[in-house]
């Protein structure tokens, strides 16, 4: 499936930018092609009548692939204040509680593609492309922001939905 191939180029995409240095031109292009094979996988299955379970696992797994090297990387040369990092680990705190829970409740990984899940995953996704140019925690904070807004209610469909069943 073509959908599935660009799925696993942001999978492959990932693991390169382990090697590139960070806001080089290798790693920003990297970085596009990977956020916008995520934009299109999706697309691309819906156009052509390829959507499946085992694409969309696929999908959240380059995804956590993706946003985990992304973290990997970047968190280490950022000049936050210790605070924001903490906001930062609760976030990912909260994540992991909403996935085990998805298990508790549904007796199956749930993934929730809400409206603020996919703001708050934009927002994210820019966050490294401005950094060169803005250097202020702002955007940092509405992307955290948004983030945990996304990931309670992220956590409130998993418990409440009946049709994550």
């Amino acid at each position: 499936m073509i959908a599935n191939t660009i799925t696993v180029f942001r999978i492959a995409a990932s693991f390169v930018l382990l090697f590139c240095p960070v806001f080089s031109p290798a790693f920003f292009a990297l970085y596009i092609a990977a956020g916008v094979s995520d934009m299109t996988d999706g697309l691309v299955a819906r156009k052509t009548n390829t959507v499946s379970g085992s694409g969309a696992k696929l999908d959240t797994a380059a995804d956590f692939v993706f946003t985990a090297v992304c973290l990997f990387r970047l968190l280490p040369i950022m000049d936050f204040p210790e605070w924001l990092y903490v906001w930062i680990g609760i976030i990912a705190l909260i994540k992991a509680v909403n996935i085990i829970s998805g298990f508790a409740v549904h007796k199956k990984y749930v993934a929730v593609h809400s409206a603020m899940n996919k703001a708050a995953g934009a927002m994210l996704f820019l966050f490294p492309l401005t950094v060169p140019f803005i250097r202020s925690n702002c955007f940092t904070i509405m992307v955290c922001a948004a983030a945990t807004f996304a990931a309670a209610q992220e956590g409130h469909l998993i418990r409440t939905s009946k049709e994550m069943e």
